[in-house]
C-alpha cells in the first residue's frame, strides 16, 4: 500500500498530526459551545425572571388583554432582546394571550412540554421552597435556533405566565466562526506535520540512501566500499556495523580468491605439466596396442588395461585444461557461420556414431557460434546418451524466436534409455558428480556435461534437462543463432573493468597464449575422435 518509507513517515506523521489537532479542535469547540450558550442562556433567564417579577408581578389577578399587551411590550425592551408572551385571566374570566410581537411569537411556538412543566404545580417542603419554577428549552425555527424560557408568577391565583423567545443566532455565527478557524488551525497543523515529516523523512533517508548504495556497490563486488559515519545515533552506528561488515566481508573474499587461484594455477601447473609425459606414455600405448596380438596371453589384458587407463587420464587432462579455462575466465569464442545440421552430421562421422543417431534436422540452418565448442557440447551430449540411454539417439534441430524477439536455436537430443532418476536431475551438470554412490569409477570423467554446459553458457546459451513421458532423457540446447553480441558485451564488460592499455595488454597476452592452448585441444579432439572411429571399425 505504501512502497517507500518517505511516504509512509509522512503519513504516518500526518495522521497523528490530524488525530491531535481535530481531538484538541473538537474539545475545544465543544467546551466553548457549552461556555457561549451556557452563558447566552443564563444570561436571558436572569433578566427574563427579573423582568417578570418587576412588570408581571406587579399586575392585578384580574387583568385586561392591553395590559398584558403593555407589559409584554416593556418586557421586550431588555438589553437581551427577546420577545415576551404573557398569558393571563380577563375580569370578565376569558384568558388572554399578548405578545410583544404577535407576528413573530404566539402560543403556538411554546412547546406542549414546556406548557405542562410551567404550568404544574409542586409541593412546597424543605426541598422545593416555590410551588412554580422557570423552564427552558432549546428550539428551532425557521432554520434559526432559539431559546424558549417560561415561568409562572408566584401568588394567589390566578397569575399571569410568562414565556420568553430569543434567537440563538449570534452565538450560532460565533461558534461557526470558531469552527472555522479551528478547522484551519487544524489544516495548517497538518501541513506543518508533512513538512516536518518531509525534513526528518530526509534526515533520516539520507543515511539509508546512502548505506543502500553502498550496499549496492558491495553486491557488484567493490568490496572496498565503506561509509562515511558521523555522530552516535542508531543509523551512525548501523554504518558502522557495514563497515565491519564490509572489511570483513574484503579480507574473507581477498583470503578465498587466493586460495582459489592458487587451486586453479596448481590445477593449470598440473594439467599443462602432464601434458608432456601424457603424449609420450599416449604414443607408447599405441604402439602396444598395435602389437597385442602379438603379446603373451597373459600379458594382453594387463596391456590392454594400461591403454583405456592411459586413454581416460589423458581425456581427464584435457577436460582438466578446458575447466581451467572456464574458471579463470580466459576461454574465448572464435566465431563462424555454422551449418547446424552439417555441424552435427560430422561431428556423428568423427565419432562413427552414424548408425546409432537419427538426424531430424532442416538443410540450410546457419548460425554464427563457434564450430570446436558446438562440436565439442554435441559430443558430449550425444555421447552420454548412448552411453547411459541406448540408441537409438534423436537429435532434433529447430528454430525458434526468443522472449526478446531474438532468434534461436534449439537442439534436442532425445535416448531410448530408462531416463534420469529425478533425485539425480539437479545434479547431471555438476562437476564429477556420480548417480550411483555405489559406482563412483565410471569410463567418463565426470565433467562431460559441466564442460558442455560452460560452452552453452559461453555463446549465451543453456542447456536443460528432462525426461520425456514415454521414457527416456532429453537434453536441450539452446543457443543464440548469432553470438557475436555476447562477445561485444563480454569485451566491453573486460574493457569496464581493467580501464588500463597495459592491463589490456596483458589481458591479450594471456588470451593469445589460450587460443593456442584450445587450438592445441582442439588437435587432440581431433585424435581422440580418430581413434574412437578406429574403435568403432575394429
Amino acid at each position: 500500500m505504501l512502497p517507500t518509507l518517505r511516504l509512509r513517515l509522512v503519513v504516518v506523521f500526518a495522521l497523528v498530526a490530524l488525530t491531535a489537532a481535530v481531538s484538541a479542535s473538537g474539545i475545544a469547540y465543544w467546551l466553548n459551545r457549552d461556555a457561549v450558550l451556557t452563558r447566552a442562556q443564563n444570561a436571558a433567564l436572569n433578566d427574563f425572571r427579573k423582568t417578570m417579577e418587576d412588570n408581571a408581578g406587579n399586575l392585578p389577578r384580574k387583568v385586561e388583554c392591553d395590559q398584558l399587551r403593555d407589559a409584554a411590550r416593556k418586557m421586550a425592551r431588555s438589553t437581551q432582546d427577546y420577545q415576551v408572551l404573557l398569558i393571563g385571566e380577563t375580569r370578565e374570566g376569558r384568558p388572554c394571550a399578548a405578545a410583544s410581537n404577535e407576528d413573530d411569537f404566539t402560543l403556538q411556538h411554546v412547546p406542549e412540554s414546556l406548557r405542562s412543566a410551567v404550568a404544574k404545580k409542586r409541593k412546597v417542603d424543605s426541598a422545593n421552597s416555590y410551588p412554580y419554577h422557570l423552564y427552558w428549552q432549546r428550539i428551532t425555527k425557521g432554520g434559526d435556533p432559539y431559546l424558549i424560557g417560561g415561568a409562572k408568577v408566584i401568588g394567589v391565583s390566578p397569575t399571569p405566565t410568562g414565556y420568553m423567545l430569543k434567537s440563538l443566532a449570534p452565538e450560532r455565527d460565533d461558534l461557526n466562526s470558531l469552527a472555522w478557524s479551528l478547522g484551519i488551525a487544524t489544516g495548517l497543523a497538518l501541513i506543518g506535520a508533512m513538512l516536518l515529516a518531509q525534513f526528518a523523512a530526509t534526515t533520516v533517508l539520507r543515511p539509508v540512501r546512502r548505506l543502500a548504495e553502498a550496499a549496492r556497490r558491495l553486491g557488484e563486488g567493490k568490496l572496498d566500499t565503506r561509509l562515511r559515519v558521523s555522530g552516535t545515533d542508531e543509523l551512525a552506528e548501523l554504518s558502522r556495523t557495514f563497515n565491519r561488515t564490509a572489511e570483513s566481508l574484503e579480507r574473507r573474499v581477498a583470503d578465498l580468491s587466493s586460495r582459489e587461484e592458487s587451486s586453479r594455477r596448481f590445477v593449470a601447473d598440473m594439467s599443462h605439466e602432464l601434458r608432456t609425459p601424457m603424449t609420450a606414455i599416449s604414443a607408447v600405448t599405441e604402439v602396444l596396442e598395435e602389437e597385442q596380438e602379438n603379446l603373451d596371453p597373459m600379458i594382453a589384458p594387463a596391456v590392454q588395461l594400461v591403454v583405456s587407463e592411459t586413454r581416460r587420464l589423458n581425456d581427464l587432462v584435457e577436460n582438466l585444461m578446458e575447466v581451467t579455462r572456464f574458471d579463470a575466465g580466459t576461454a574465448k569464442l572464435v566465431l563462424d557461420d555454422v551449418d547446424v545440421a552439417d555441424q552435427v552430421t560430422a561431428c556423428i562421422d568423427a565419432r562413427a556414431w552414424l548408425d546409432a543417431v537419427e538426424l531430424d534436422a532442416d538443410r540450410g540452418i546457419t548460425a554464427r557460434l563457434d564450430p570446436r565448442r558446438l562440436d565439442v557440447i554435441l559430443a558430449n551430449l550425444i555421447g552420454n546418451a548412448l552411453k547411459h540411454g541406448g540408441s537409438p539417439v534423436r537429435v532434433s534441430v529447430r528454430t525458434r524466436t526468443r522472449d526478446d524477439g531474438e532468434p534461436e536455436l534449439a537442439i534436442e537430443i532425445a535416448d531410448q534409455g530408462p531416463g534420469i532418476p529425478e533425485a539425480v536431475l539437479p545434479h547431471v551438470f555438476d562437476r564429477f558428480y556420480k548417480a550411483s554412490a555405489s559406482r563412483p569409477r565410471s569410463e567418463g570423467s565426470g565433467l562431460g556435461l559441466s564442460i558442455a554446459l560452460e560452452n552453452a553458457h559461453i555463446h549465451g546459451g543453456e542447456i536443460t534437462a528432462h525426461n520425456a513421458p514415454g521414457g527416456g532423457a532429453v537434453f536441450t540446447l539452446r543457443l543464440p543463432r548469432d553470438a557475436r553480441r555476447v562477445v561485444e558485451e563480454r569485451e566491453r564488460e573486460e574493457r569496464d573493468e581493467h580501464g588500463e592499455h597495459g592491463e589490456h595488454g596483458e589481458q591479450d597476452a594471456h588470451g593469445e597464449q589460450d587460443a593456442q592452448d584450445e587450438h592445441g585441444g582442439s588437435g587432440d579432439g581431433d585424435v581422440n575422435g580418430e581413434r574412437q572411429r578406429r574403435d568403432g571399425e575394429r
